[in-house]
């Protein structure tokens, strides 16, 4: 089965077929790095990781690219709430924020280009537009025209005089239409700003990314992603200003994510519902919030709850205690290089499952499906008291490979138990051989108070990290 994709803009599932063979140009919209960031700004960081990381096992070269917006009015406001410069307010978000989407095991983008890096390559992009009469100065500003652009509208299905409706219009006698916007803002009194042109400014939000998309990837590249929220009006102009440039298609395949609820209620600031990853994470482990986002498929709306997040926790449980599980019986079984052909075949029926999910539009919640099923072949097997390396070692491979694509196993290295724990785990022992069992549960609940859980198997003790 082919890869295919959900292109927001034709609305239908089409195979995807990159522009170079081998090779992919991805571009996610990311943060305007005033704040931490919430759970909801979670769902498409994690989703497209994932996105790129199956691209990745499917041994194609993904060019990955999400910017930092690190100069607009909230920046500028909120540096002023905190008697701070734009780029000191930047710098400390950007980092809160690496941080953050790196302990939920989201790879390195292969670049993250700020905006104040790429004043010049967007003040030419703004003079292009002038040039060929898509733009127009009003006293300082720049305007794009929307009226001029014939496609304005193709992304989010709508025509110019629906948009009107849905655009935030402020009374502003310098636009020829209220549709137009910004593509250059005049500095005000003591704002960070920047010669251009047309005087003393910054660029409006969306011209930032149409430069940075050309500049870093080509004219058109194959996916753009982002939150639903972006598709209008954030990435339908994007596509006016760019196409109306190159006069070619900017993207060949736009994909958005759904948004993610809280208690079945839409996350908003007037409700003060937001929850910020750096917070949850102190509660929960990653690994759970990122099984959670993706056990929906990721163009339907997420409800987050505790009474999900449990759930996720136990199920991810289960996958986590399977692959410990074939990693400790690996120590002790047998050489023996036998593998019976009914094994190999189930694991490969599996495999192909997994690929298949993940090749129909990056169905997440069926993929998770296949590995649910190889845990309940390697647990079947485990069952046996006499189990053979080779075949424990196809189940990890296995589980590692589905890891390769999901994120989901933990990352945290085996660790040593320091001195004390082992004296205590010597002591739980010998207080078994004398039958000395309330020193022996004793032990157990202190451990189980450190976070260490034992496990009595046949094959002799085994602890685990909680």
């Amino acid at each position: 089965m082919t890869l295919k994709v959900y292109n927001t803009l034709t609305r239908k599932k089409e195979e995807f077929i990159p522009l170079e063979p081998g090779k992919v140009k991805m571009y996610v919209c990311g943060p305007t790095v005033y704040n931490y960031i919430h759970i909801g700004n979670g769902r498409p960081v994690i989703f497209f990781d994932v996105v790129r990381r199956y691209l990745e096992s499917q041994q194609y070269e993904v060019n990955y690219i999400t910017n930092f917006t690190d100069v607009d009015d909230k920046m500028i406001r909120k540096a002023e709430e905190l008697a701070v410069s734009v780029p000191e307010l930047a710098e400390t978000f950007i980092q809160a924020f690496l941080e953050d989407i790196s302990k939920l095991g989201v790879h390195d983008a292969s670049m993250n280009p700020r905006v104040t890096e790429n004043i010049q390559e967007i003040i030419d992009f703004i003079a292009a537009l002038v040039e060929k009469d898509f733009a127009y100065e009003a006293r300082g500003d720049v305007y794009y025209r929307t009226n001029k652009f014939a496609d304005y509208g193709k992304l989010s299905n709508q025509n110019l005089e629906e948009l009107q409706y849905g655009i935030r219009i402020e009374v502003d006698d310098r636009k020829e239409n209220p549709q137009d916007f910004v593509l250059w803002k005049a500095a005000k009194p003591g704002e960070i700003s920047w010669d251009s042109p047309w005087g003393h400014g910054r660029p409006g939000w969306h011209i930032e990314c149409s430069a940075m998309v050309r500049k870093y990837l080509g004219e058109t590249i194959d996916i753009h992603g982002g939150g639903f929220d972006l598709t209008f009006p954030h990435h339908e102009c994007e596509i006016a200003q760019t196409e109306a440039v190159t006069g070619k298609p900017m993207a060949n395949y736009w994909m958005h994510n759904a948004f993610l609820n809280i208690d079945n209620e839409k996350m908003s600031k007037s409700l003060g519902n937001g929850i910020l990853i750096r917070d949850l994470v102190q509660q929960i482990k990653p690994e759970v919030f990122r099984f959670f986002m993706l056990s929906a498929h990721y163009r339907n709306p997420l409800n987050f709850s505790d009474e999900s997040l449990k759930q996720a926790s136990n199920a991810l449980e289960r996958i986590q205690n399977a692959y410990d599980n074939l990693k400790y019986r690996l120590a002790t079984a047998s050489d023996s290089s036998e593998v019976d052909p009914a094994i190999t075949d189930r694991l490969a029926a599996i495999a192909k499952q997994f690929t298949d999910k993940m090749n129909d539009d990056f169905n997440t919640p069926d993929a998770i499906t296949a590995v649910f099923d190889l845990v309940a072949e390697a647990n079947l097997y485990l069952q046996q008291e006499r189990v053979h390396a080779g075949v424990l070692q196809l189940f990890i491979d296995q589980l590692q490979a589905f890891d390769q694509t999901l994120g989901i196993l933990s990352q945290q290295a085996d660790e040593l138990l320091d001195e004390e724990i082992e004296q205590l785990i010597v002591d739980r022992t010998e207080a078994r051989k004398s039958k000395n069992w309330a020193r022996a549960d004793e032990i157990r609940d202190l451990l189980t108070e450190k976070g260490i859980f034992l496990e009595d198997t046949p094959q002799g003790i085994r602890w685990r990290r909680k």
